[in-house]
């Protein structure tokens, strides 16, 4: 009992960490979007290929611009960076809206300024932005 106790504790704090290397990596990225743990979880419900319904169903103005793929990339390397930067260090995720200081990842990179002024359903108010392509 304990140890399946134990084994849930540590299941939800893995998903948290990368819930936040996403986050993370969206800012670094220069975007908008902010996942709270109910759209990480729907997200995880659809396995490798979350991010890539994320994009088709809450951002596929995007698609007229950008490939699937080259965002989808863009996105897993930068989180990957930020969940192994986050995780190597022992650091907790950053703070909402924080962009630089010990949280941040290395290497930040920007995506074109088109892809980055949007929003999610889930953004707080504070981090809404207009869409560049409407």
């Amino acid at each position: 009992m304990l140890n399946a106790l134990l084994s849930q504790t540590t299941a939800g704090q893995a998903a948290e960490a990368h819930r936040h290397a996403y986050n993370t990596a969206f800012e670094e990225l220069g975007l908008t979007w902010y996942w709270d743990a109910t759209t990480y979880t729907r997200l995880q419900a659809h396995g490798r290929d979350g991010l890539r319904v994320y994009l088709e169903s809450e951002q596929s103005h995007l698609l007229r611009a950008y490939e699937a793929d080259f965002l989808v990339e863009a996105i897993e390397t930068t989180q990957a960076r930020c969940h192994a930067s986050m995780t190597g260090n022992l650091m907790r995720p950053a703070p909402h809206g924080r962009t630089s200081g010990p949280h941040s990842c290395t290497e930040s990179r920007s995506l074109p300024a088109a892809a980055r002024h949007n929003t999610s359903p889930a953004a707080p108010p504070h981090r809404a932005a207009t869409s560049a392509l409407t």
